[in-house]
């Protein structure tokens, strides 16, 4: 595992937390500590999706690119808002 390593994929903003709390996820860590500390439930189909794509792509399992597309559909589910931010 290479827990020192930024697996970064195309920014994301996302809106959580009912509006009150705005994160943007450019990495797969990002993406793990969002979907652990920031998520409004841990019970969703998509949000445990998203969580195994975090485990695997940090383990070189699949790209970063697919944790992004996890974490869309997981912030779908949710009726999350996300923007994707370009550079």
């Amino acid at each position: 595992m290479k827990w020192h390593t930024s697996h970064q994929f195309p920014a994301l903003r996302l809106v959580v937390r009912s509006g009150e709390k705005c994160r943007v996820v450019k990495t797969v860590w990002d993406a793990a500590v969002t979907l652990i500390s920031d998520w409004p439930t841990d019970d969703g189909e998509e949000y445990v999706v998203a969580i195994r794509a975090c485990l695997d792509a940090l383990h070189d399992v699949i790209p970063p690119e697919a944790v992004r597309e996890a974490l869309i559909r997981a912030a779908a589910e949710e009726r999350i808002l996300y923007i994707s931010v370009i550079k």
